[in-house]
């Protein structure tokens, strides 16, 4: 072949993958693009997009997004009286059956045309549906123009169109994370009751199996017989190592096992690659044990018990800013110990404080190995003339509390957090009791004895301590995953996994107060006491506040 020839040819080959690659790449900004607007309702300009609510009522799109009633996974939901239907180009382009009017009521059941990219642009510009009939006043009227109307067409066509990973054999495929530096009694407490209920689960599949009347009776149960015929499977995967390096394990655990969804797990450090790698991967993770989550409000594919000490710090700040003589800003001091403990407390403090407009606080920082003395208290009540003083310190802070009871100066109050004195708690003196007060995150003792119902997962594990913690955390895990599973009925999709979730009536469970869920909630237990101890050898917890701190 002549060189020039050849050249040309070259060329020109070159030029047609460009061309491939430019259509791949501009299809993935266009789904980048709808997946944006319908997520947060903002436009590829960065302005939100402009809605039209009940005929004449402009809104803004970020207030009003799509994923607020369609969800994440684009199935749809059912809250009160209306029913949001599914908004998949799965389902919106082919007919359906509606048994609902435009109110959410029971009807006689009619069909409802395929929608065509036309007819889809047509309802969400002028809500009406493909049928000609107008759609609920909820849904707004969203005033976009045609290359972002087409994308967000686009990204609906995406939306749960295929199964996702860890969805093989029959069976949907879980994975929990464990760190090395957790006890050997603290895993048994995760997963022994972890594996019971896989191990019972899998074997009332086989009994809905053997019976074609009870396997129907169930469909009507449920609505689907998907809803109990899928099998469940469980790896454990052990990081070794410092976290650093967890990623790349992480990563190695994945390509062997694509897991659908990470439940539970735990660690004594931070969370934060293992989110990172969910978020980046798109894994659901749901109620993994740490104090150090990821705090954050854009993220979606962690759910957390909490905040962990970040909250007792939040709650800390509200409760001082709630109070009837609220102190000034000028007068609050925090005592921080430089730990991962004492960082966290302190952060969601400040943070909360700040966003309550009130002005930066005093923070004296006490390093590892720093001995806190009353004369260090004592001296910050006096120079900064102080009412309260914030002290995230562990169980080493107990004498200097005890000291600075017993002098002159004294602030009126001492807030610390039982999450960092653990155990030794109970040990403060009882003149220091008059005046210290407890961020406390869980029910209170004298309370949570009476929830009795972790023990169905207890069994004869004998479990104390920390492990008791774990066994609590974990009969709470197994609640919403056993819910979680049956409302998926058959629609096998990361994103329905957390759709299913947010949708939950709030559980009663042992340790919290309760669990709250939501559309895009990552942390189910929202409150925190804040609670005096009454004098005596056997002292108990006194409300200070509510569950809630607002």
């Amino acid at each position: 072949m002549p060189r020039s020839q050849y050249a040309v040819r070259l060329a020109g080959g070159l030029l047609f993958l460009s061309s491939l690659l430019f259509a791949t790449v501009s299809s993935a900004a266009t789904l980048s693009i709808g997946e944006r607007i319908y997520r947060e309702g903002v436009l590829p300009s960065g302005e939100p997009v402009q809605a039209v609510l009940r005929g004449d009522v402009l809104v803004d799109g970020t207030t009003f997004t799509c994923i607020s009633c369609h969800l994440s996974s684009g199935l749809g939901s059912f809250e009160g009286t209306v029913r949001t239907p599914p908004t998949n180009g799965v389902k919106l382009y082919q007919p359906l059956k509606i048994s609902y009017n435009t109110s959410g009521v029971l009807r006689a059941p009619m069909l409802r045309p395929a929608y065509t990219d036309q007819s889809l642009a047509e309802a969400l510009r002028a809500g009406v549906n493909s049928s000609g009939q107008a759609l609920n006043d909820v849904m707004p009227r969203y005033m976009l123009d045609d290359p972002d109307m087409a994308a967000l067409i686009a990204y609906l066509k995406s939306l749960s169109s295929q199964p996702s990973p860890g969805v093989y054999d029959g069976k949907l495929h879980f994975a929990t994370v464990i760190t090395q530096d957790v006890s050997a009694e603290e895993q048994e407490a995760l997963m022994v009751p972890l594996e019971n209920y896989i191990t019972k689960r899998n074997n009332q599949v086989k009994v809905y199996e053997s019976s074609p009347k009870l396997a129907r009776v169930t469909e009507v149960m449920f609505g689907t017989k998907q809803a109990v015929s899928m099998k469940l499977s469980l790896s454990k995967w052990m990081l070794k190592g410092p976290p650093e390096t967890w990623r790349s394990q992480l990563d190695e655990y994945y390509a062997n096992d694509p897991v659908f969804a990470l439940v539970g797990g735990i660690t004594k450090g931070g969370w934060k690659p293992v989110h990172d790698f969910c978020e980046e991967n798109r894994i659901p993770c749901i109620l993994p044990i740490t104090d150090y989550p990821v705090v954050s409000g854009t993220d979606w594919y962690t759910l957390y018990y909490s905040k962990g000490y970040y909250q007792e710090g939040e709650s800390a700040a509200r409760y001082l800013n709630s109070r009837e003589n609220p102190v000034n800003d000028e007068a609050v001091v925090q005592v921080v110990r430089d730990s991962p403990e004492g960082r966290a407390l302190s952060e969601g403090f400040v943070a909360t404080w700040l966003a309550l407009g009130r002005k930066t606080p005093v923070t004296v920082t006490l390093k590892e190995g720093e001995t806190l003395t009353s004369d260090i208290l004592h001296g910050l009540a006096v120079k900064e003339k102080t009412p309260c003083i914030l002290l995230w310190d562990g169980p080493e802070a107990l004498p200097a509390l005890d000291l600075l009871a017993t002098g002159n100066d004294r602030p009126d109050t001492v807030i610390v957090s039982s999450g960092y004195l653990g155990k030794s708690l109970w040990t403060l003196g009882d003149q220091a009791r008059e005046f210290t007060c407890l961020t406390y995150p869980y029910r209170l003792p004298q309370d949570e004895a009476r929830q009795k119902a972790y023990l169905m997962t207890k069994g004869k594990m004998d479990v104390k301590g920390d492990a008791e913690l774990v066994l609590k955390r974990t009969h709470s895990l197994i609640l919403v995953l056993a819910q979680a599973v049956m409302d998926l009925r058959g629609d096998y999709y990361r994103d329905r996994f957390l759709d299913a979730i947010s949708m939950m009536q709030d559980l009663q469970a042992p340790l919290y107060e309760r669990l709250s869920f939501g559309p895009g909630q990552r942390y189910a237990s929202k409150g925190c006491y804040i609670v005096q101890l009454t004098k005596g050898p056997d002292p108990q917890m006194v409300k200070k506040s509510a569950w809630v701190i607002h």
